[in-house]
């Protein structure tokens, strides 16, 4: 019989490795302590039941973590470190990466870096020849529903980074990520001023909750 499971987390963690343990345990672990009568592990379990999961939990806006019994400050402002310190270390890894040859390469760099934002933003990721990210750049932020996007910043920037080709990318807070027709008109507008200085455009990715649109997988470029 298997006793892994009757481990209290620490115990399993240190026998078995973090890849063992539940969302919950791992929650708990960081957690440390609960309040009178819940445990920690129980303090887990109803906090990511409340929130749908670790992502719910995790991608909070700071004002409502003080709303949340069993979370002090200090518990809050963790985690909210925890959050950036994964977005910041896939990018790191991203950025560090080699060529990029599919768009799902791109994909989950994306969901991570923009899916939570509060805010459309347009993101331009720059590239050397042999596809080989230089940079990621957040060049644009706008309001929930569009982004004012110029062509002459992204042309500045691309010189800046002597880049070769570029991949665009936004996001749509609504959750919805079905190209508009907007979405449409500056993709083909930055083609055609890319195309100008022999710069070309790989993908434009629209970012949604949980889907990310490639618009060179749909055709649409």
């Amino acid at each position: 019989m298997d006793g892994s499971n009757q481990l209290a987390p620490r115990e399993k963690l240190l026998a078995l490795g973090p890849t063992a343990l539940s969302d919950t345990e791992l929650l708990a672990l960081f957690i440390r302590t609960g309040f009178k009568g819940t445990t920690a592990l129980q303090l887990a379990a109803q906090l990511l039941e409340r929130f749908g999961g670790l992502r719910g939990l995790l991608e909070l806006e700071a004002r409502h973590y003080g709303n949340i019994k069993g979370l002090g400050p200090a518990k809050a402002t963790q985690l909210q470190a925890i959050m950036e310190l994964a977005r910041r270390y896939l990018s790191a890894t991203y950025e560090r990466s080699h060529a990029v040859h599919s768009p799902d390469q791109a994909r989950t760099y994306l969901q991570a870096t923009m899916r939570h934002l509060p805010h459309e933003a347009f993101r331009v990721i720059f590239l050397d020849s042999q596809h080989r990210v230089i940079a990621s750049e957040i060049l644009f932020t706008g309001t929930l529903n569009q982004a004012q996007v110029h062509p002459r910043e992204v042309i500045r920037r691309t010189l800046h980074h002597n880049a070769a080709a570029v991949i665009l990318a936004h996001n749509h807070p609504s959750g919805a990520p079905e190209p508009s027709s907007a979405d449409k008109h500056i993709t083909q507008t930055l083609i055609a001023t890319l195309k100008t200085i022999d710069v070309s455009v790989l993908d434009h990715f629209i970012v949604g909750d949980g889907i990310t649109v490639s618009m060179a997988e749909r055709g649409m470029m």
